[in-house]
């Protein structure tokens, strides 16, 4: 883990790719394979993103990176909406109520970190 105090999104962004993890296994024995591979695959770009942000270069590509595990978070909402919206798949409430989160502390930093 990183050292010093903690870094709320940091944390955030791991827990949840620790749940994604789990849902996309879920996922996956019920043979919904191609979505739990989309999920996986954005769910756990996000923290992986911010956790690279840490170390960024410069202002601009700190932000850079954030706005890039923003994106990857507003892929992983979308296809969270598809698992909620489809009768077949399984309740996915808990991660959707933490990506909601996690999309509004990434808009926060990065607007905060352009107004500096």
């Amino acid at each position: 883990m990183q050292s010093g105090k903690p870094n709320v999104i940091v944390d955030k962004t791991l827990q949840f790719s620790l749940l994604v993890v789990e849902y996309a296994e879920l996922l996956e024995s019920k043979k919904k394979y191609v979505i739990a591979k989309q999920i996986l695959k954005s769910g756990t770009s996000i923290g992986s993103n911010v956790r690279e942000a840490q170390n960024a270069e410069s202002k601009a590509d700190f932000i850079h990176k954030m706005k890039i595990a923003a994106k990857e978070a507003d892929e992983t909402e979308y296809w969270l909406l598809l698992c909620q919206l489809s009768k077949t798949y399984p309740n996915c409430e808990i991660l959707q109520k933490e990506i909601v989160d996690i999309i509004k502390v990434l808009t926060k930093i990065i607007s905060s970190s352009k107004s500096k």
